[in-house]
């Protein structure tokens, strides 16, 4: 007699599953995302990578004398830092925490053509003395050979694997065995577990798991590349962030050649870090000063425009803020910001209307963050509040200075974390005037530094000084 075939609607975006169609997933409120797919059940099959007891690469079979787990206090676990690969890229080290985590799952996320197949090559091919396995489901072994020549590194022991079923990528996994594994992408893989089509909620889901579970079992970190929806989330369901350790977003816009590699979550060390990337002929080169970068392009005696502070991670970068404040010729004005976000900027207007006395309700008000960066950082407030004055006033702040505060609903300029580092980062690129809250000058010694630092109490204060 058959078997009977047992089928589930899944949501093809978030990944509920239903057992009979819906025109709107309760989960996540989408409409007409429900599709019907194959169950299959869990028995493991020939070539599926299951966990194993102890360091076994048996390529995907599972050991029937798996010893059971007991409860232990915590105090008598077994705790060992976790081994890294240092690579040569920097950035990356700086947004992994120090290198790739032995058994780790990483998912990089970035729109197509964004630069997520060069960047994962580049690193493939930079680790010397490591054996590498770039699987490919995407492209020719012709076309990454093709990509890999323009790139500045080159390594003999990267190999290249254009397949898309799990059991044979763990078959060739058995005989060689690498160091580190990339997948590019997991929304191209199959599992022989299901027959449900390549891309869909289940496949993802299952092939991302064979590929955690081969990660743990064996201490092979495992990077995968994954696609993104429209929204900018990765696409399949929102589970595969919470199963993987790191997720790292690869953003920026395709017609400019900056690239950010941002921490979106990482169980092994911070998610403020990030990277910034230049894409050239040859692949993408690091920047290792950004501030420089974000800074080169700015004309003196231009109204409006700011320099501010923000720390990402340990880093301390110089942003600049443009703004431009114009009578509004319609009804309503416009509020525009772009890399900032829109309440704060709402709210940092009225402080201005109603602690300082500029009338701005009758303004159109356009911002913008230079260099394609998002601010979260509220040390950006007081060079906001000073763009934003420069620009209705047409008064043009000197190139030399820069700001580092948060502004209170009071009008007050409140301290802020790191100021330190801020005013060193400020120094070291020339900067000869740098205004910051007075009370972060307790414990300050400002006499061994160059710059002169301005403390200011509060938003009118910080103009009167600034703009006479």
């Amino acid at each position: 007699m058959a078997k009977k075939v047992k089928t589930a609607y899944f949501c093809q975006h978030c990944g509920f599953e239903s057992p009979k169609w819906q025109g709107k997933c309760p989960s996540c409120n989408e409409w007409n995302s429900f599709v019907e797919e194959v169950i299959q059940d869990e028995t493991p099959k020939k070539g599926s990578w299951k966990m194993t007891s102890g360091d076994d690469r048996s390529g995907g079979y599972v050991n029937s004398k798996q010893e059971t787990s007991k409860p232990i206090k915590i105090n008598e676990v077994k705790y060992e830092k976790e081994g890294r690969i240092v690579t040569q890229d920097e950035e990356l080290n700086r947004v992994l925490g120090g290198g790739i985590v032995q058994g780790s799952a990483v998912m990089i996320g970035g729109e197509p053509g964004i630069g997520k197949s060069t960047l994962m090559l580049q690193i493939a091919l930079s680790l010397k003395d490591k054996q590498v396995l770039y699987v490919s489901g995407e492209e020719s072994g012709q076309q990454i050979r093709q990509r890999a020549e323009r790139l500045p590194f080159s390594s003999e022991e990267t190999y290249v694997l254009t397949e898309t079923d799990t059991s044979k990528i763990f078959a060739h996994v058995e005989k060689m065995t690498p160091d580190v594994m990339v997948i590019d992408s997991i929304q191209t893989l199959v599992s022989p577990l299901l027959e449900a089509a390549a891309g869909s909620v289940s496949q993802v889901k299952e092939c991302a798991a064979e590929m955690i579970r081969f990660a743990k079992d064996t201490g092979t970190p495992v990077l995968m590349i994954g696609h993104i929806t429209k929204e900018g989330s990765l696409a399949g369901p929102k589970v595969l962030e919470h199963m993987v350790d790191t997720v790292l977003q690869f953003e920026g816009d395709r017609h400019m050649s900056y690239r950010i590699l941002r921490t979106i979550k990482n169980r092994f060390g911070s998610t403020s870090e990030l990277g910034i990337y230049e894409m050239i002929a040859s692949g993408l080169r690091e920047v290792s000063n950004p501030s420089e970068i974000l800074l080169s392009q700015r004309d003196d005696g231009l109204s409006g425009v700011a320099i501010g502070t923000v720390m990402e991670g340990n880093r301390p970068l110089l942003v600049e803020i443009q703004s431009l404040v114009t009578p509004s010729v319609y009804g309503n004005p416009q509020r525009s910001p772009t890399g900032y976000d829109s309440k704060r900027l709402n709210m940092l207007l009225a402080v201005l209307e109603k602690r300082s006395g500029y009338k701005l309700n009758f303004s159109d008000v356009f911002l913008n963050v230079a260099g394609g960066l998002r601010v979260e950082d509220p040390a950006i407030d007081l060079a906001v509040v000073a763009s934003l004055i420069s620009s209705f006033e047409d008064i043009s702040i000197e190139s030399t200075t820069c700001l580092a505060a948060e502004v209170g609903l009071g009008g007050e300029v409140r301290a802020v974390s790191r100021i330190e580092n801020r005013i060193v980062e400020a120094e070291k690129l020339g900067f000869k005037e740098m205004y910051i809250s007075k009370y972060n000058i307790k414990g300050l010694d400002l006499k061994k530094y160059k710059i002169k630092v301005v403390p200011v109490g509060t938003v009118a204060e910080m103009a009167e000084k600034l703009f006479t």
